[in-house]
């Protein structure tokens, strides 16, 4: 079986960039062989270490839920930029304005502000556990989080941080990395979504090193009002999607949007305990299948695409992941990535499928008081790691890292 992946992830990967040159783009630099390791990136990824992605996460926590339209979350972006700057990696934000719509009771339970979750997710089959946003403070212990998580959003001004790698050869092309800094339910937004917003700042910071080039630019985006509906990557397209590829001031060299070539979000990286039991109780210990899971939407006007470059992400893990598996599913749904699937290629990495097993409560702390960073082990974060090395992986062969 596994030989047989292989062969169908070299072929998927030899048609890429037959299949850009009939569209008259420019092809990404070439991939290695199926199951060939690039030493320069393989020094990379190793670059990427547990302690650093823990602490990362742990440094989210600081900020409560970081719930949208609130102070603790507008600190928690100063916060993050800081970071990025710290890195090396230059700056910018996304501003626009978020007013609260009115209740959808379609939507209750579900988590996504009004828009429940999207067709295409999958059909949950087996037991299923509860599911939904907690509201109630007085279900989270730890007084000083429910203190922290106290203030409530007020409508207004929002922002988002992003910071770009330019390339060198073709800075007029991009991949989007990308996570969400936001969260809900009165816990610490650990995994929902400290896990992906920390993998993405971790990847930045390697690739921000001065002895790593890129052919092609990286921008690392850490949106907002992802719990509320994909606010802020719906303005990113709205300002910025015409802007792509045009060169200014004109002569220059500079992209200030490149053209998209692709799209990864990041959302839920650690929790992969399995199906919930009979009685509804969860295992405690990381189940021994735990894997990456990768996802496309084939429902989307990109599918062709998007499972393209799903299968490369699934050859990065087999190169680059030390510990964990990928997967590589038809149904992504509900998170940052669903704005842009109809646009340009886009997939997300997660902890377990979304609609299908996070949808039918295989991840107990999803918008829960439970979802603090002392609920996660070893492992738990480890996984985390594991999909940062896939995504470090896959975005360093797609646009060429070189280290000097």
């Amino acid at each position: 079986m596994r030989s047989f992946r292989l062969v169908l992830i070299a072929v998927l990967v030899a048609f890429v960039p037959v299949a850009r040159a009939q569209r008259g783009d420019q092809p990404p630099a070439p991939a290695p062989a199926a199951g060939q390791i690039d030493e320069g990136i393989k020094t990379m990824v190793g670059r990427l270490e547990l302690d650093k992605y823990r602490d990362t996460v742990k440094g989210l926590t600081q900020f409560g839920d970081r719930r949208q339209g609130t102070e603790r979350n507008r600190a928690a972006v100063d916060w993050i930029e800081a970071r990025l700057k710290s890195y090396g990696c230059p700056t910018d934000r996304i501003r626009y304005e978020y007013n609260t719509p009115p209740p959808n009771p379609n939507a209750a339970g579900r988590g996504r502000g009004t828009n429940g979750l999207a067709q295409g997710g999958g059909r949950p089959r087996g037991v299923r556990g509860r599911t939904g946003v907690n509201t109630d403070p007085m279900k989270q212990p730890d007084e000083r989080i429910r203190q922290l998580d106290t203030p409530p959003a007020v409508d207004g001004p929002r922002e988002a941080v992003y910071c770009t790698k330019v390339g060198t050869t073709h800075p007029e092309e991009m991949y989007i990395v990308s996570g969400h800094m936001d969260g809900h339910g009165w816990g610490e937004a650990a995994n929902d979504d400290g896990s992906g917003t920390a993998l993405v700042m971790e990847v930045a910071r390697v690739f921000s090193s001065p002895d790593v080039t890129t052919e092609r630019t990286i921008r690392f985006v850490l949106w907002n009002n992802e719990e509320t509906g994909s606010q802020a990557a719906r303005a990113y397209i709205a300002q910025r999607q015409a802007l792509q590829g045009k060169e200014d001031p004109p002569g220059s060299g500079k992209y200030p949007e490149p053209k998209w070539l692709g799209m990864i979000q990041h959302d839920m990286m650690m929790f992969d305990h399995g199906a919930p039991n009979a009685d509804g109780t969860m295992n405690k210990e990381q189940r021994p299948e735990a894997d990456v899971n990768i996802e496309f939407q084939s429902a989307s006007k990109k599918a062709m695409e998007s499972m393209m470059l799903a299968w490369q992400f699934h050859l990065a893990n087999e190169r680059y992941a030390t510990d964990y598996p990928a997967q590589v599913g038809p149904h992504m749904t509900n998170t940052d990535s669903g704005p842009f699937q109809d646009i340009v290629p886009a997939i997300s990495l997660r902890e377990n499928e979304r609609g299908t097993q996070i949808g039918s409560g295989w991840d107990p702390q999803w918008h829960q008081p439970t979802d603090v960073f002392t609920t996660y082990t070893e492992k738990d974060f480890r996984l985390g790691l594991n999909a940062a090395q896939t995504t470090l992986g896959a975005i360093a062969t797609l646009t060429g890292a070189r280290l000097k």
